[in-house]
């Protein structure tokens, strides 16, 4: 019984790992990676109590947007909460579209505006997210993405959920997603092994 149980593992460790053909068409059209900041870029935590609030940010996905950004991709931030170490980070990175809302209500209108602003559709939306403010882009992106612990509802609405939580490599991962698919991605390497 014990030989059979190592056949079995031994078998799936072999097989190689593949996307479902519509997950593939869905990464190739991506032109537009937005993503919601608290819970995404962020681990959700905000430090308040001192001149300026405190979040921390994951140094690999910023680097991983600037790899989106050089490779061509737009990059953008839809945020239900306004906050200065956002716009800061934002700048530092250089986000091509940064949204703040003051009324939080809806994300929809403020994406279908960067969409316009961008001559861009839905279908060209990757759209990372982790709460149920996020419902919206999720469910009209073309390719909608769930942080490994985002609410429940928000992984049913996702075409991929990470493997990583938010703020701790999520967005890498879809970042480099999106290269590979899109055959980008050796070039990022080939850069840096010059």
């Amino acid at each position: 019984m014990t030989s059979d149980k190592k056949t079995t593992n031994a078998r799936r460790v072999t097989q190689p790992v593949t996307r479902p053909p519509s997950l593939v068409t869905r990464l190739k059209r991506v032109k537009l990676l937005l993503c919601d900041v608290d819970g995404v870029l962020t681990d959700g935590s905000v430090f308040i109590g001192g001149a300026q609030e405190i979040k921390r940010f994951n140094i690999r996905d910023g680097l991983g947007l600037v790899f989106l950004r050089r490779a061509g991709f737009k990059v953008g931030w839809v945020s239900a909460r306004p906050s200065v170490v956002t716009e800061l980070r934002a700048a530092e990175l250089q986000i091509d579209f940064l949204v703040q809302q003051t009324d939080r209500i809806s994300k929809i209108d403020a994406v279908e505006k960067l969409l316009r602003r961008a001559k861009l559709d839905w279908d060209a939306v990757c759209f990372i997210g982790d709460d149920v403010v996020d419902l919206g882009p999720l469910k009209r992106a073309g390719f909608a993405v769930a942080v490994s612990d985002a609410r429940p509802e928000v992984k049913a609405a996702a075409h991929f959920v990470t493997c990583a939580p938010g703020g701790r490599g999520a967005v890498r991962e879809v970042a480099e997603m999106l290269l590979k698919a899109q055959g980008k991605w050796d070039a990022i390497v080939a850069h840096y092994t010059k």
